[in-house]
C-alpha cells in the first residue's frame, strides 16, 4: 500500500454569527502575518539577523497578555502559529528565489481565509471548528480518509468554502501490459483529438460568458465605492466568475477522467502555456486550461496505476509524416490538411495525435527496457535526432 493525498472541497452555510467569527478568524491570520513580516523586518534592519519561527511562536504568546491584543485570545491558536509557519515558508522560498520577497497584506485586496492543521472535524452535515462550533455544510460526497488540515476560504461571491487534505491509502504501483493507448493533441479549434479520431469540440466557457461579464463590469464600474449597491454588483459579476470556473473543471474532470479509465497509456505533448498566455492567443489559450488538464490527467492516472507519458516539447507531431517519417518544414499553422512526398494525405491534428502515441510507446518502452515502470515523463531518455530538432509545431 501507499499514500497519497487528496483534497475535498465543501460548501458551508453558517450562521450570521458564524460568519462573522469566520472573518474574524480570517482578519487575525491577516494581521498576524503583517505583524510577523514587521517584526522580522525590525529584527533584521537591527541585529542584521532573521528570527525564527520559534522567536515569533514565543513572542505570540507574550503578545496574547497585552491588554491591546487580548482579542486574539478568542482565535483558535493553531490558526496563528499556522500562519506563522506560513510567512516562514515564504521568507525560505524568497532565499531559494522561488519567489518575491514577502509583502504585507491588505483587507481590502487580500482573499479572506485561514488554515487550522487539527482539529477541525466533519460530524454528520456539520463540520466542527475551534471556537466557533457546528457550522452547516453541503455534504455532495462523503469524506474518505484521515484529515490533516482544513483550509477555511471566502470566495468573491461571499460564499464560503472549507477543504479538507486528506491522506489515503491505496493499492502499489504494478507492472501491466499495456492494452489500450492513446495520443492526445490538444488545440484551441478542438480542445483535443485522439489518436484513436475521437475529437472533443473547445467549449469557450468564458468566450461565451463576455457578454455577460462585460455588462457586470460596467454596472459595477458605475456604482458608487463604499455603497451597499457596489457590493451587489461586485458579487454579481463574481458569480458570472465562478460560474465559468466550474463549468470548465467540471469539462476538463469528466474527460481526464474518461481517458484514464479507458487507456492504460497515454501520451500528451509538453506545451509552453506560459509562453503562450504571453502572445495574441492568450485569452484562449488560457480558457482552454491546457495546464490543468494535463495536471488532473497526472494524479488521476498515477491513483489508477495507468502511465501518462509527456512528450518533450520541440517534437514536431504535426510536421513528421506518420508513413514514411519525412518532416516537412514548410508547413504552416493554416495547413490543416497536407501532402507527403510519399503521397500520404494527413489531417494536421490527427496526424500530430498518432505521432505523438508512436513516440510515447517508443519512450515507455525504452524506460521499461532499463526497468523503470513508473514513466512520468521524457527527461533523461534519449531522442532520435530527428525529434530532437525542428521547430515543434
Amino acid at each position: 500500500m501507499r499514500t497519497i493525498q487528496a483534497t475535498y472541497c465543501y460548501r458551508l452555510e453558517p450562521s450570521p454569527e458564524q460568519a462573522a467569527s469566520l472573518l474574524q478568524f480570517a482578519g487575525a491570520r491577516r494581521w498576524i502575518w503583517n505583524w510577523g513580516l514587521a517584526r522580522k523586518r525590525e529584527h533584521y534592519a537591527a541585529s542584521k539577523q532573521s528570527l525564527s519561527y520559534n522567536d515569533l511562536a514565543g513572542e505570540l504568546k507574550l503578545l496574547k497578555q497585552q491588554p491591546q491584543t487580548a482579542w486574539l485570545r478568542d482565535v483558535d491558536s493553531q490558526l496563528l502559529q499556522q500562519a506563522l509557519r506560513d510567512l516562514d515558508q515564504a521568507f525560505k522560498k524568497f532565499f531559494s528565489k522561488q519567489t518575491k520577497f514577502p509583502r504585507f497584506k491588505s483587507r481590502k485586496s487580500d482573499k479572506a481565509r485561514f488554515r487550522i492543521p487539527q482539529r477541525v472535524v466533519l460530524e454528520g452535515t456539520k463540520v466542527s471548528i475551534p471556537k466557533i462550533g457546528l457550522v452547516r455544510v453541503r455534504l455532495h460526497r462523503p469524506l474518505l480518509g484521515k484529515s490533516k488540515s482544513a483550509t477555511f476560504v471566502q470566495e468573491p461571491d461571499g460564499h464560503w468554502y472549507v477543504a479538507f487534505v486528506v491522506e489515503q491509502e491505496i493499492e502499489e504501483r504494478t507492472a501491466r501490459p499495456i492494452k489500450q493507448a492513446i495520443g492526445i493533441d490538444v488545440g484551441l479549434k478542438s480542445f483535443l483529438v485522439g489518436s484513436d479520431g475521437r475529437q472533443i469540440e473547445n467549449p469557450r466557457y468564458y468566450r461565451t460568458q463576455m457578454r455577460k461579464l462585460r455588462r457586470a463590469q460596467q454596472a459595477l464600474s458605475r456604482k458608487q465605492r463604499g455603497s451597499a449597491n457596489r457590493q451587489k454588483a461586485r458579487k454579481q459579476l463574481a458569480r458570472i466568475h465562478q460560474k465559468v470556473r466550474h463549468q470548465r473543471l467540471d469539462f476538463l474532470h469528466k474527460h481526464s477522467t474518461q481517458l484514464v479509465r479507458e487507456h492504460d497509456l497515454i501520451a500528451i505533448e509538453n506545451l509552453s502555456v506560459r509562453g503562450l498566455a504571453k502572445t495574441k492567443l492568450s485569452t484562449s489559450v488560457l480558457d482552454a486550461a491546457w495546464a490543468t488538464f494535463r495536471q488532473f490527467l497526472t494524479y488521476k492516472a498515477d491513483w489508477q496505476n495507468k502511465h501518462l507519458i509527456v512528450i518533450e516539447r520541440f517534437f514536431p507531431s504535426s510536421r513528421l509524416c506518420g508513413v514514411c517519417g519525412k518532416k516537412n518544414d514548410v508547413l504552416t499553422l493554416t495547413d490543416r490538411v497536407w501532402t507527403c512526398a510519399c503521397g500520404a494525405s494527413h489531417d494536421r491534428d490527427l496526424n500530430a495525435a498518432r505521432n505523438i502515441l508512436a513516440q510515447g510507446l517508443h519512450l515507455f518502452s525504452q524506460n521499461v527496457a532499463v526497468g523503470h515502470t513508473e514513466t512520468q515523463n521524457a527527461c533523461g531518455v534519449s531522442i532520435s535526432p530527428v525529434f530532437a530538432t525542428g521547430s515543434g509545431r
